[in-house]
């Protein structure tokens, strides 16, 4: 793609100056949005963004010719950024390697990384005072590519059944994509092994309840394609999704969106995009903004785990 020939611009954003270069450039093509668009759409959300990012390290999904194009996965924040840029060190032993990844910590940093390209930002669910222990479980209810919106819609509801009994208060959002996330706020006590097998047992219990629409089952190829996985391995360590109020690297721009347990019935993802979403936040604020308040205990789930280890249901791809 030819350079945009748009000079750069200068956000202020808090107290920091953030260059824009190239803010004519499309990044959306089904509307036209150019990355300036962007930079403004966060700005807009800036609360929720922040709040879904703050303190963790984040891998940055980077689309340097728009969305639509090529994806680059950036963990490392790269030579050159400015000093007041937030960063954690995070250790990944399968290769003995180091990385300096985002970590945000005010809105300038959201920014910043927008002006190097980035739409998506995938979070981990732990937090940088200690990055190997989880504060946050996340439920994936991933649809397989034969499984209709309607039985997400069914399995969100059974899945709030059993946060319920549990005690547990979950935060709903869509994906951006077909499916849905709910996320937990939670002690963060365990590591990431842990957190995994209780989301595992936690998806297992909603499988028995739903087992017409709900798979567990590990393989892909395995699986019912007219099911709905519920994909616990998100809580593994270095598994990241998208965060809140992300935008997702499609031409329609759609956004990673919080919602109320009682929109579910009728939401449809496809409407909430960068186009969307800021009205939305303006009139309805941060629906998210009471996660922090709201800390759970796995333990119960752990007990759950440990019923159904001896009780035979192995983990067929536990991580350890």
């Amino acid at each position: 793609m030819a350079a945009s020939r748009t000079p750069a611009v200068e956000l202020e954003v808090g107290d920091f100056d953030v260059r824009l270069s190239s803010p004519d450039r499309v990044y959306f093509a089904a509307r036209g949005e150019t990355k300036l668009d962007l930079a403004n759409y966060y700005l807009s959300v800036g609360d929720g963004i922040v709040r879904a990012l703050r303190e963790r390290p984040c891998m940055l999904h980077r689309f340097p010719d728009g969305a639509g194009g090529e994806k680059v996965h950036q963990k490392r924040v790269p030579n050159g950024a400015p000093p007041w840029l937030d960063t954690v060190r995070v250790h990944f032993p399968r290769y003995n390697r180091h990385a300096d990844e985002l970590c945000v910590t005010k809105l300038a940093d959201v920014i910043w990384a927008v002006q190097m390209s980035t739409v998506e930002f995938h979070p981990w669910n732990s937090r940088r005072a200690d990055t190997e222990k989880p504060d946050e479980w996340r439920i994936d209810l991933d649809p397989m590519p034969d499984c209709p919106f309607d039985t997400v819609r069914r399995v969100a509801h059974v899945a709030h059944e059993v946060l319920d009994e549990l005690g547990a208060v979950g935060w709903p959002k869509t994906s951006g994509g077909a499916g849905l996330h709910v996320y937990v706020r939670i002690t963060p006590d365990h590591g990431f092994a842990d957190v995994r097998r209780a989301a595992l047992a936690f998806a297992r219990e909603v499988e028995r309840r739903a087992p017409d629409d709900v798979t567990t089952t590990w393989w892909r190829k395995d699986r019912d394609p007219a099911a709905l996985f519920v994909d616990y391995n998100q809580n593994a360590r270095d598994h990241t999704i998208a965060s809140a109020y992300s935008v997702r690297g499609n031409p329609e721009g759609t956004v990673s969106t919080p919602i109320r347990w009682d929109e579910i019935d009728d939401v449809d993802p496809r409407e909430l995009t960068i186009a969307t979403v800021p009205h939305r936040f303006a009139e309805l604020g941060d629906l998210h903004a009471g996660i922090d308040d709201a800390v759970f205990s796995i333990e119960p789930l752990l007990e759950w785990a440990e019923r159904d280890e001896r009780e035979g249901e192995a983990d067929p791809a536990a991580t350890r």
